[in-house]
């Protein structure tokens, strides 16, 4: 644990080990050797390590400091939120794959849990706490399965706005990515597919536990490919029902 520890608190600190070791008045080689757990730290050093970090020696020696870096946010509405930072206190874009829903929706509020999913970079991203999210299925086309939608945190359930896009999480339903139509009145929310072969449907507002609105989306294909495929694919389908309208006058 305490190797562990000081390699956290010198990378969180932005410090190289030469800068450490000068510091504790020790070769670079022996500060390696503590953060190998290869050489006991003396009790002089302990303290020198505690001072420097302003840390208790009882803590480096007995937890794991780099679970200090995962933080809750609470709110009256809506569950517990786990999130994690970086060491500079900057919330983590964490990405929520499609093998990893089922985990997700047994373990979102564990911070452990949230720490191992896969963190990824998106540049020039306005303050705040987001999450990605793998899209599965055709619901939401031109939206293609395995985009990955990234998403900002709704803190509170009167900021949905209408006919806006958001992935909506619940034990009833899952992870799903639906536009959203909020009907306070009844305490309900009407989710809708853009792909119209799928009917809207609703969902109580005590039943959700997590809703993230549409950020940006990262796309792996053609989207202009995609979306005449779409195309063609809508107008084969009024050719067939045009063809069944046709036969049935004829008879």
């Amino acid at each position: 644990m305490l190797g562990n520890n000081i390699k956290y608190l010198r990378n969180k600190h932005k410090f190289s080990q030469q800068d450490l070791a000068e510091k504790l008045s020790v070769p670079r080689s022996s500060l390696s050797d503590y953060e190998r757990g290869h050489t006991q730290v003396s009790i002089d050093n302990l303290i020198k390590l505690s001072d420097i970090f302003e840390v208790k020696i009882d803590d480096l020696l007995r937890s794991n400091l780099s679970h200090r870096d995962l933080e809750i946010l609470r709110n009256k509405e809506l569950r517990v939120l786990a999130i994690s930072v970086d060491v500079d206190n900057n919330s983590n874009i964490e990405l929520v794959e499609t093998k990893a829903e089922a985990g997700y929706l047994e373990s979102y509020a564990n911070p452990e849990y949230i720490k191992e999913l896969p963190k990824i970079a998106f540049p020039n991203i306005p303050q705040g706490t987001y999450r990605g999210f793998e899209i599965h299925g055709d619901s939401m086309l031109p939206m293609e399965s395995g985009s990955i939608v990234i998403c900002a945190y709704v803190e509170s359930l009167k900021d949905i706005k209408k006919d806006r896009t958001y992935v909506v999480i619940s034990k009833s339903e899952g992870v799903v990515y639906k536009r959203v139509r909020p009907d306070f009145a009844a305490q309900r929310l009407v989710l809708i597919s853009d792909n119209d072969s799928y009917l809207p449907y609703d969902i109580s507002l005590e039943e959700v536990d997590e809703i993230w609105q549409y950020y940006a989306h990262l796309s792996f294909s053609d989207a202009r490919f995609t979306f005449n495929s779409m195309l063609d694919d809508k107008l084969q389908d009024i050719q067939k029902k045009l063809s069944e309208v046709h036969q049935v006058v004829v008879k």
